[in-house]
């Protein structure tokens, strides 16, 4: 630690970092508005506000889509899951997010960027029209709020540990910060702040993981502790749970080892991921900003490699957390500990209770700027997801019509203020659950799965209707939430208890179920109504858009690297070496 004195803002700091430390955070946050603001002299219309003009490279948006993700879900959400779980938490990412990023990449890009829609609802109302499109609008959007505040919280709580503030006091400067950038420079904003972030997390996170993984012995020592404070704690689970991805009973919550497996890789890995990772507007929003399809099509590939290596920086942290930090070692044993970012311990104060315990001043600075950068890139990401949706989607779509250009990107500023301030209050929210990703996951079950039911049959079946659209999502959204109040704890002291699995576990049963009936009911219903004419379904429905529509020319006289499906080949041999390995 460094020797002179510390600068203390506040007695019951939680870090204890000092003025270098300080100094870093303030260059780190004068370097994110100063880009707001270039970014804002590039700003002339609503494309460009919206979708940056799509000018971007694949490396740009590749990077950008990562960094997007690599907010409260990747940095305490993760930590949070390995501190609790152990190594089954790498099914996040090694199958609940490679396959469905490169399925994005190579099957459904190339219907977003060539339909040259601004959004994903947008796309809904051309495939389905006006009933499933609003429905679509109106989810999307209660989704990025609710999502939103998550991402604030955990920023709240970094500033309150940093320098003592009231939890909303907190709150609201961080809003302040993310708005800035955001209201000045729009989208491009956001993704040239998201790649610089993406390097920022790098190093602070990076060095956290070596660090503990020495303290603790290495991957040896990390695992005889887990050993030890398993046969010292039999009510957790047990080291083999926690040390071996499969059959991942930990997790899943399933006792039996083929219904975790069956969970994991239906729940997760395909209705889940599937559902979030190729519907969900935050992420696509990027690719849709590049310059041609074939950009378009790689960027989600290209942001599968270093998404493929963030447990080691994420995971491994927590896990190292669960045996090392006395407070996250005694609240795993089920003791409840006085202190953390809301009073008292939880698995998510795992990741700041590490950086207290390991780094020395400077390093601890370039972390906390880290993390900061994490959750304004999440929070960013959601906010302008919002705004789009917002203005095109909704407000231009059902409310003023045909208004010129300017109106819309105000509306579009305007929207980011109003979705920042009510994030504040769903900020409030999250502070309910002890794990973070139990929320998430229960969030994504509501809104993702039944879109990602709806989307996919739509895509690849001519013959689903109109009807059938609205119908099934409506339908899969309600019984996600039925599910989800049936289990054990998905919604705390609301939750009836009748379904005896809880938390990750209720997740991938609530997200099983919307998926099941929306695909089902949109089957039943789409016989029975009439289908759109054939001709409308071009660039919207697989077997009817030609294959020119669907990749670019020039892609084929690029080296392998370059092209889309060698890069997706390489990426998925790569996670199932890893998935292997582990």
């Amino acid at each position: 630690m460094a020797t002179w004195a510390p600068t203390v803002l506040a007695s019951d700091t939680l870090i204890d970092a000092r003025a270098v430390d300080y100094l870093i955070v303030a260059l780190y946050f004068a370097v994110v508005l100063g880009i707001g603001v270039m970014a804002r002299r590039q700003v002339s219309d609503s494309v460009d506000f919206f979708l940056s003009g799509r000018s971007l490279p694949a490396w740009v948006t590749g990077l950008a889509f990562i960094a997007a993700n690599l907010g409260a879900v990747e940095i305490m959400g993760m930590s949070a899951s390995g501190a609790e779980f152990g190594l089954p938490t790498v099914h996040y990412f090694w199958v609940g997010a490679i396959p469905a990023m490169l399925f994005l990449g190579v099957v459904m890009m190339p219907f977003y960027y060539g339909s040259k829609v601004r959004s994903v609802p947008e796309f809904m109302y051309r495939r389905f029209g006006t009933g499933a499109h609003l429905v679509n609008s109106i989810s999307f959007a209660v989704a990025q709020l609710l999502i939103a505040g998550i991402n604030l919280y955990l920023l709240g709580t970094i500033i309150q540990a940093l320098l003592g503030w009231p939890l909303l006091v907190a709150l609201l400067v961080a809003a302040v910060v993310v708005l800035s950038y955001i209201t000045l420079g729009g989208l491009s904003a956001a993704i040239y702040n998201e790649v610089l972030q993406f390097f920022v997390i790098v190093a602070a996170l990076l060095p956290l993981t070596l660090i503990g993984l020495d303290r603790v012995g290495g991957w040896g020592g990390l695992q005889d502790k887990i050993t030890d404070a398993a046969a010292d704690n039999p009510e957790t689970a047990t080291a083999a749970q926690q040390l071996n991805s499969w059959p991942g009973n930990a997790l899943s919550g399933f006792d039996s080892d083929l219904l975790s497996v069956v969970g994991i890789v239906f729940g997760l890995g395909f209705v889940l991921s599937f559902g979030y990772w190729t519907t969900n507007f935050v992420e696509v929003q990027r690719a849709m900003a590049t310059d041609s399809i074939s950009s378009a099509r790689k960027t989600p590939i290209i942001g599968a490699f270093p998404k493929m290596f963030v447990p080691f920086i994420t995971i491994l942290p927590g896990m190292i957390a669960a045996v090392l930090v006395s407070e996250i070692a005694q609240t795993k044993a089920g003791e409840e500990v006085a202190g953390g970012a809301g009073g008292t311990v939880t698995y998510n104060d795992s990741l700041l209770y590490l950086m207290r315990d390991l780094l020395p001043n400077g390093l601890l600075g370039v972390a906390i700027a880290g993390l900061l950068a994490a959750f304004m890139a999440g929070m960013a990401a959601n906010i302008s997801a919002f705004n789009t949706v917002f203005s095109y989607d909704l407000w231009q779509r059902y409310a003023v019509k045909d208004r010129d250009d300017d109106y819309y990107l105000k509306i579009g500023r305007l929207a980011t203020v109003g979705a920042t301030v009510i994030a504040v209050g769903t900020a409030y929210l999250a502070t309910n659950f002890s794990n973070i990703m139990d929320y998430l996951q229960t969030l994504f079950g509501f809104f993702n799965a039944p879109l990602f039911a709806t989307f996919i049959l739509g895509m690849f079946w001519k013959r689903m209707t109109a009807t059938a659209g609205w119908v099934g999502l409506v339908s899969g959204t309600l019984s996600a939430v039925a599910v989800a109040f049936l289990s054990k704890d998905a919604f705390g002291s609301l939750s009836l208890g009748v379904i005896p699995v809880g938390g990750q576990g209720a997740a991938f049963l609530a997200a099983g179920a919307a998926f099941v009936v929306d695909i089902v009911l949109s089957v039943v219903v789409s016989l029975v109504t009439k289908p759109k004419p054939v001709e409308e379904l071009r660039g919207l429905v697989y077997s009817e858009t030609p294959r020119e529509d669907l990749v670019d020319a020039d892609e084929a006289s690029y080296p392998w690297y370059r092209r889309t499906l060698p890069l997706a080949g390489v990426a998925l041999a790569m996670v199932v070496v890893l998935n292997v390995l582990f």
